[in-house]
């Protein structure tokens, strides 16, 4: 079943039950996925831009529950990471922090990485093999801890 199916039938669903903070990620979800679709670059929305897209959403929403608690908003906060949580719910399983680090090890090796030099090709290798399975702020921060 793609996204936008997956999504319309959430949307009634958070429409019965009234959850207006589930409706309104969805509805930003659905709004995106048409703004992809109607942009003229492509035919249709793969599989790959949905993942991106999602993660996009829901690495706003993080920022901007940063930003409000920083100013001293959680009412807000809390609004934005509730967000977050029902935009990650369409997202594939992340990979755990124990996972991430053997794969990340794993990748170390095969690109012969000594040092914090190499973090470059590390991070180029990582961010297209787990692409969609972590973050890249989690992925890059990882990195730097194994290579020093």
């Amino acid at each position: 079943m793609n996204l936008e199916i997956k999504i319309m039938a959430a949307m009634k669903t958070a429409m019965k039950e009234k959850n207006k903070i589930e409706l309104e990620s969805l509805r930003a979800i659905k709004s995106q996925l048409l703004l992809l679709k109607t942009d003229g670059k492509t035919d249709g929305v793969s599989e790959e831009q949905e993942i991106a897209l999602l993660q996009r959403l829901v690495k706003q929403r993080k920022e901007s529950a940063e930003q409000f608690k920083a100013n001293n908003r959680n009412d807000l906060a809390d609004n934005e990471l509730a967000q977050a949580e029902v935009i990650q719910q369409f997202l594939p399983a992340q990979l755990s922090p124990e996972e991430l680090e053997a794969k990340l090890k794993e990748i170390i090796a095969q690109t012969g990485a000594k040092d914090i030099k190499d973090l470059g090709k590390v991070m180029g290798t990582a961010s297209a093999q787990l692409k969609g399975q972590a973050e890249g702020k989690l992925i890059s921060e990882t990195v730097r801890k194994l290579l020093t």
